[in-house]
Parts: C-alpha cells; structure tokens; sequence
C-alpha cells in the first residue's frame, strides 16, 4: 500500500478560522483573514471542537493517492459518500499481469498462502484465456462490419476485458484519487481507525489521518477512533485494549 497526500486547501486551519470569524463576528469578507496569527487561528477551532461547530470544517479538502489496495477495499471505501473518488477501471485497462494483496493473516501460513496464491494464478490464467477467447470472436465481428483490422482489433479487445474481468478476485489491485473534506475524514477515521474495522481500511486510515496531522495538527489533533477522545462506541463489542490504542495515535501523531 502506498498513501501519498497529493494536495490540500492551502492555510488549511487558518481558512476554517476564517469561516468561523465570519459566523460569530461583524466581519467583511475582505477582512476575514486580517490578523489570523497563528494563535487566535487555534483558538477559533478548539472554539468550534467545543461547540461542536463542525461545519466550517467542510471548508478544507484533502486529495490522497491511494495505490496497492484491494478491491475488496474499494467496496468499503466508496460507502464514504461525501467524497470524490477516480478509480483504475478494469473495464478500460487491462489486467494481463495483474498484482493482488494478500491478507497478513494468509501469508503467516504457508500452507494457506500456497492455497492462496494457486487461486491468483489460476484467476488471471482464466482472465487471460477468457480474454483472447472474446477477443477473437468480436475481432471477427468486427471486421465482418467492415472495420479496418487496427480498429477491430483495439474494439474486441476492449469488449473482451470488459466480461472477462468478472472472473478477477476482490484481492486485484487497484489505485485511486480521493478527495475528502475535514468533517468528512474525521468521520472516516473514528470509523476505520477503530481496531475493529477490517485491516487494510484500517491501515489505509491510519497512513491517511498521519498525513494530515501533519498539514492540520489542530483540526486533527482529537482524530482516530472514539477511545482516542477517552470513550469506546463499540459497546460489548469493545476490542478492550482503549490504553494501547491511545498510545498507538499518541505516537503516530508524535505526541508526548
């Protein structure tokens, strides 16, 4: 997996301080950003965390390259509604040699991850057979409807990829653009930083709420988890471990 943080509102926490100068202050819009030191930026946003103002927060957006996750995550991730998502289709690009993630819990196993990776071979071998079966047959097709071979060619193969993709498993892998605003990635992460959430969006999460600390420590600073803010939500369905997943976020922020 690889996080890259590929861009952001520029002045993130001070646009947010901004945002609420202008709810709760007689301020002009020229005016707004008009001694915003650095200090008084802070103390606009533990302002607003107290209140519970979070909507100037939706003022600032995050935009994360994602490469080298699972399909399996891709279904996950894109129940986070209020985002923007651009994702490698397999429809357009084909999957000749394809890479697959493999779960940490499989590769401890040698006997699992030999299982395992016989499946990945023997998906992709179907996946390629499947391909040039399909493309054979619209290649005809086409060509039969009076295309030139170059054309033909270029349309059968993408006609055969697009049904022979069906045959690849939820480990393939893929890369995304993804843009999230800061109300919308707080609550990405007190859901998938949570040590119940399934392992690859939780590790995602945590890359990503790493990487934006370090543009935004004080919007960030409460981020992860519910028990990071001193409190489980998951019930009886507590993982029991609230003091080394504080420590865990305390370090990953570089807290003392």
């Amino acid at each position: 997996m690889k996080v890259t943080l590929l861009t952001h509102t520029p002045e993130p926490e001070k646009i947010i301080a901004a945002a609420a100068k202008l709810c709760y202050a007689s301020s002009d819009i020229d005016t707004l950003l008009d001694g915003l030191t650095e200090e008084k930026t802070v103390n606009f946003l533990n302002m607003l965390s107290g209140l519970g103002h979070l909507s100037p927060i939706e003022h600032i957006t995050f935009t994360f390259g994602i490469e080298g996750v699972s399909r399996a995550l891709l279904a996950q991730i894109t129940r986070h509604r209020i985002a923007s998502f651009s994702v490698q289709s397999q429809r357009y690009v084909e999957e000749k040699n394809y890479e697959f993630v493999t779960p940490p819990e499989i590769a401890e196993i040698p006997e699992a991850l030999e299982e395992f990776n016989k499946q990945m071979d023997c998906a992709i071998s179907s996946y390629n057979k499947l391909a040039d079966i399909l493309k054979d047959k619209h290649y005809k097709t086409f060509i039969s409807e009076g295309l030139g071979e170059k054309e033909a060619a270029k349309k059968a193969q993408k006609k055969a990829i697009e049904d022979a993709r069906f045959v690849l498993p939820n480990a393939c892998d893929t890369k995304m653009i993804m843009t999230m605003n800061a109300r919308s990635l707080l609550n990405f992460f007190s859901l998938r930083c949570c040590s119940r959430a399934q392992w690859e969006i939780k590790a995602l999460a945590d890359e990503m709420l790493r990487l934006c600390f370090e543009v935004a420590p004080t919007i960030f600073k409460n981020a992860g988890p519910g028990c990071v803010r001193g409190k489980c939500a998951e019930g009886n369905m507590t993982c029991g471990k609230m003091k080394e997943v504080q420590n865990f976020y305390r370090e990953l922020k570089n807290e003392k």
